[in-house]
């Protein structure tokens, strides 16, 4: 990207590299110094021009766009340092080559920054490593789930990993924990969801008529009197698509403080469950380039693993 002047407008050609990116995020990353607010009064106010156009913060730039930029003066202020836990993420990655890597995502971190959060999981990584030239996210999981998560290195990789969500050819595994005795060993859920807004303005997800097509697959892999241990295989890709599917069964996931069972959720606090129990255990994609079949695994996080450990250990007391 040219150097910005102090005291006249500027323009250049979008990179191929660039061709995808929403514009806010492509600012965010490029114009080091101006604060993420500014960028957004910009783009707002129109100062930014696409092709000679207003565009939104949205807007997913092509190659060749012709982007302007209006006099902007970066912020004397020393570079945001890299977060502490931006080492620990690195030393928490799974896979990685020249196209993507894959990190165990730990539980109650943001993949991404935004409404408050400052430094999400890819925010993180791009200050480890402040000479990469392109790092995004492949996909996302929430906040409060663990497990395999992906980043591409390469707009083409990231492309390529996409096509493959789209068509169905990833196969996504998590574990999850829920209230009340499973029954069937294998279960297959086809219930659309939909997205709505509380009063409040929370965002949250239902299942609706009108929604869009979601698939689960739910395996049962232990039981308990009060609890059960599923794998959930993802067909679709929609947002809190299993803790939706599970609420609405009747089977809601332990720890889950948005569709679960709040009363529940506060005495297993007491007894060591102090997140909800959602783990991405594996995913096995095709090589963006080559194609060949790669299976990227997390082990369940040592808090899991220790809630588990107690239940049998409860178990054990009553027989």
């Amino acid at each position: 990207m040219k150097e910005l002047s102090k005291d006249s407008a500027t323009w250049h050609a979008v990179e191929a590299e660039a061709a995808g990116q929403r514009i806010d995020n492509y600012l965010t990353k490029r114009l080091k110094g101006v604060p993420k607010s500014h960028i957004y009064r910009i783009l707002r106010s129109g100062e930014v021009r696409v092709n000679s156009r207003r565009v939104r913060a949205e807007y997913r730039l092509e190659q060749g766009d012709r982007l302007r930029l209006p006099p902007l003066r970066t912020s004397s202020r020393p570079a945001a340092q890299v977060p502490r836990s931006a080492p620990a993420l690195q030393a928490a990655i799974i896979y990685e080559d020249e196209l993507f890597l894959a990190i165990d995502k730990p539980a109650g971190v943001a993949v991404h920054g935004g409404s408050g959060i400052s430094h999400g999981i890819v925010e993180q990584l791009r200050a480890a490593r402040p000479d990469a030239p392109f790092l995004e996210l492949v996909h996302r999981l929430d906040r409060d789930t663990s497990g395999v998560l992906m980043l591409a290195k390469r707009r083409s990789a990231l492309l390529a990993l996409h096509r493959q969500l789209r068509e169905g050819r990833v196969d996504k595994r998590y574990l999850v924990m829920v209230k009340g005795r499973w029954r069937d060993a294998q279960r297959s859920v086809k219930l659309p969801l939909d997205r709505y807004v509380l009063k409040s303005g929370e965002r949250r997800v239902g299942v609706s008529e009108d929604g869009a097509p979601a698939h689960t697959v739910f395996r049962l892999l232990r039981a308990w009197p009060a609890c059960s241990l599923l794998e959930a295989e993802l067909k679709t890709g929609r947002t809190h698509q299993i803790r939706v599917h599970l609420a609405h069964l009747g089977f809601p996931v332990l720890g889950d403080e948005k569709y679960g069972d709040f009363a529940l959720n506060k005495t297993l606090g007491s007894q060591g469950l102090k997140r909800m129990f959602l783990h991405a255990s594996k995913t096995v994609i095709g090589h963006p380039r080559s194609g060949a079949s790669i299976s990227l695994e997390a082990p369940l996080p040592e808090a899991l693993q220790f809630f588990l450990s107690a239940l049998d250990e409860r178990e054990r007391r009553k027989s």
